[in-house]
């Protein structure tokens, strides 16, 4: 039970950090709020994502052994990216939770 509490929550934090980063890009951001963001807020926004992926291999270490958890990550990651893409490209406005508090 244990480990699957970690799994999920990796996956979660993983779709996040994935969410972010995609956010970060002034394209993306454009799609879902409509406005722009600085420079700043975009190196923000990219160290977020990249801090809740590293979280999420944390997670994925422990909850299995390293060289299961790797691959698990690596798939995580993968299943991540297609989650927010599919988002951005059919409901791009469901991020809109991702940018809290992040204007120009």
């Amino acid at each position: 039970m244990r480990e699957t509490l970690f799994l999920a929550a990796a996956q979660v934090t993983c779709i996040i950090g994935m969410g972010w980063l995609a956010l970060a890009m002034q394209s993306h951001w454009e799609r879902v709020r409509k406005d722009a963001h600085s420079r700043k807020s975009s190196m923000v926004l990219r160290w977020l994502g990249a801090g809740m992926l590293v979280v999420s291999l944390g997670l994925c270490l422990a909850a299995d052994h390293a060289s299961m958890a790797i691959l698990v990550w690596v798939m995580v990651l993968a299943a991540s990216a297609l989650v927010i893409a599919f988002t951005l490209t059919w409901r791009p406005q469901w991020l809109r939770v991702l940018s809290w508090g992040r204007h120009g």
